[in-house]
């Protein structure tokens, strides 16, 4: 995908969440494959829990409670 000095991509880094970008994008992964999207925005996960890595499924929503943490009943 051809860069655009005149129309940079768009990054936001929310917090406690994903990267969103503009899209469309290419991400190489570490082994070397390539996921791509077509979509005018994709959230990039920053946790490592999804499922659909490396894009976000909202799994960094889910809290894990330290050990010891847990109910009372």
């Amino acid at each position: 995908m051809p860069n655009d000095p005149d129309r940079p991509r768009r990054l936001t880094i929310e917090p406690g969440g994903p990267v969103l970008i503009e899209g469309p994008v290419e991400i190489v992964r570490e082994d070397g494959t390539v996921a791509t999207s077509d979509r005018f925005v994709v959230a990039v996960c920053t946790c490592r829990r999804s499922r659909a890595y490396p894009w976000c499924d909202t799994s960094h929503r889910r809290r894990t409670r330290p050990p010891g943490q847990g109910r009372k009943d």
